[in-house]
């Protein structure tokens, strides 16, 4: 019986009786929909009370001198438009979601502040750039959002860094992630790319980090940003060793298509990772506003992962070059073979057609009738043996 996209069978006619066992079906579905909506919401009901104990004993853990963490730990806003403020002072951390905390929360002594945007309006990003007092430039940079990788200096108060963060959905794809470092407080700003990270800098939490300092926080979110890095380029590893299979097995369309988009996503990762290396290359060679000299070896961390990177983008670009090479050398070698074997067949006819051209058929009605003389079958064998022996000279050198 053929069956639906759904997976039922398509309804047929059968009177009432099977009308009335259709509802019943459908009510059926309904009541079990519903239950697995039920138990999908006590699921996540259990999930989040676990999540809370996690954190709970990885807080008595931390006391009790115990480095084991959740693997995860929450970090930037995810939902458009969503504001996370975290200000440490005094030994303690405060959260917010309100812009208007902002002057309060910067005027508390030795405050160290993360205000985190996630795909803000102009009205946010105004009233942030207000609050911190940023210069109109930087709010133009944010808010265009067509930034490439950089590092710009603000009267020496101020640095904002322009990061770009890598995800994978069938194809490789960049996320642009804004930075703006200052005394006291890192704001960024993103399209909800800071999700959960299980990156060791983190695993204590953005209050642990932050309270090492803004510039610290700022290590740990690159540093999340960049090892972010590594499963794409694996998966397009992946993508590039598949592809020279193909190519083995068989050019085709959709592998020429293929090779042109692999080789297009890797020169958009280029544009965006490489000039990241000079970034970090300037805040461990050079005295940068509000950076702590003792945490600039993190920083050099964070250069020598993106130098793997290049190079891993340097090797998959020539891995690409190279399959579209081998993908073009096996094409012509199909034409050089078909171009053989027509070839071959033209030897073949063509000295058939000689032959028959200089003794002519005109007295081919009188061969069938019996009349012609010996010397026309002599030739027509002649002929019949010469193709058999050049049909058999040309297979044996695979011409044909």
């Amino acid at each position: 019986m053929a069956e639906t996209s759904s997976g039922r069978p398509p309804p047929s006619d059968g009177g009432p009786l099977r009308d009335a066992a259709r509802l019943d079906v459908a009510d059926g579905d309904r009541a079990d929909a519903a239950r697995r909506a039920a138990a999908e919401e006590r699921n996540a009901d259990r999930l989040n009370a676990a999540e809370d104990g996690a954190a709970g004993r990885a807080s008595d853990g931390k006391a009790n001198g115990d480095t084991h963490e959740p693997s995860k730990t929450p970090l930037g806003a995810a939902r458009p438009g969503t504001v996370r403020i975290v200000s440490c002072h005094d030994g303690g951390s405060t959260e917010s979601t309100d812009l208007a905390d902002l002057p309060k929360l910067l005027s508390a002594p030795d405050h160290q502040l993360w205000i985190d945007l996630s795909e803000p309006d102009a009205a946010q990003i105004k009233a942030a750039a207000d609050a911190l007092g940023l210069h109109p430039l930087i709010s133009e940079d944010i808010l265009e959002r067509n930034q490439r990788s950089k590092i710009e200096s603000f009267d020496e108060d101020v640095v904002h860094i322009v990061l770009f963060a890598l995800h994978y959905a069938g194809e490789a794809a960049t996320a642009e992630v804004d930075f703006v470092l200052g005394k006291g407080y890192l704001l960024t700003v993103h399209d909800g790319a800071l999700g959960p990270s299980a990156a060791a800098p983190l695993r204590f939490g953005v209050e642990h980090a932050l309270a090492k300092g803004p510039d610290y926080l700022f290590y740990a979110i690159a540093d999340t940003i960049v090892d972010g890095y590594f499963p794409v380029l694996d998966k397009l590893g992946d993508d590039i060793d598949h592809l020279q299979d193909s190519v083995i097995e068989g050019a085709s369309d959709w592998t020429l298509q293929r090779l042109f988009a692999l080789k297009r996503e890797l020169i958009d990762l280029r544009r965006a990772t490489s000039p990241a290396r000079e970034i970090f290359n300037q805040l461990t060679n050079r005295e940068v506003g509000f950076i702590d000299p003792k945490h600039i070896v993190y920083f050099r961390d964070v250069y020598d992962h993106l130098i793997r990177v290049t190079d891993e983008l340097d090797n998959y670009r020539d891995l690409v070059s190279g399959t579209l090479d081998i993908y073009v050398s096996i094409v012509n070698n199909d034409l050089s073979r078909i171009m053989k074997r027509l070839t071959g067949v033209t030897v073949i006819l063509a000295g058939a057609g000689a032959v028959a051209g200089i003794f002519g058929m005109s007295e081919a009605g009188a061969a069938f009738q019996g009349a012609e003389a010996g010397g026309f079958w002599i030739v027509t064998v002649g002929i019949v043996v010469a193709i058999v022996a050049a049909a058999a000279l040309l297979r044996r050198i695979d011409w044909i």
